[in-house]
């Protein structure tokens, strides 16, 4: 579109918490248009993390939120061409990207893990993130040391 910007889509809430932000996260968990599914994967994992998760004075949504927060990026590297060579410039993220990136990484990485259903797979990641460990954390970390490594080349950002 050149002119105009496209309309931001109004997400419902989901019925369970009544948080727009669950269903962000399940419509990222759900494949081929399988909705309930996903839902009843993401209820199941957090009724896991809130059965192993006993000790913290935090609800289940509480710890995926704090969870999600901790795997969310604050810089990423692009490429930039200047002058016949490539640059890894940092750049800022906005918000709504940053949320973006980190559930995905975290959906990701709980798909790539071994465990019996994806409802366990997820909880096990949430966890991780959530003791700031796992893959997706891993991701996030990697993501800001490539960032600070090429911090010299921030007087590139466009």
């Amino acid at each position: 579109m050149r002119k105009a910007k496209p309309k931001k889509r109004v997400l419902l809430p989901d019925p369970k918490f009544n948080d727009t932000m669950v269903t962000r996260f399940v419509n990222d968990l759900m494949q081929d248009g399988k909705k309930s599914v996903a839902f009843r994967i993401f209820y199941d994992a957090l009724d896991i993390v809130d059965g192993r998760m006993k000790t913290e004075e935090l609800s289940a949504l509480d710890i995926w939120k704090k969870a999600i927060q901790n795997i969310t990026p604050g810089v990423e590297v692009k490429s930039r061409r200047v002058g016949g060579s490539t640059f890894q410039v940092p750049m800022e993220i906005r918000p709504e990207r940053k949320l973006a990136i980190g559930v995905k990484n975290l959906i990701m990485y709980a798909r790539k893990r071994s465990g019996k259903t994806m409802a366990d797979k997820l909880a096990a990641e949430i966890m991780a993130a959530f003791n700031e460990e796992g893959g997706a954390y891993k991701k996030r970390e990697d993501t800001h040391r490539m960032a600070e490594a090429n911090r010299a080349f921030a007087h590139f950002r466009f």
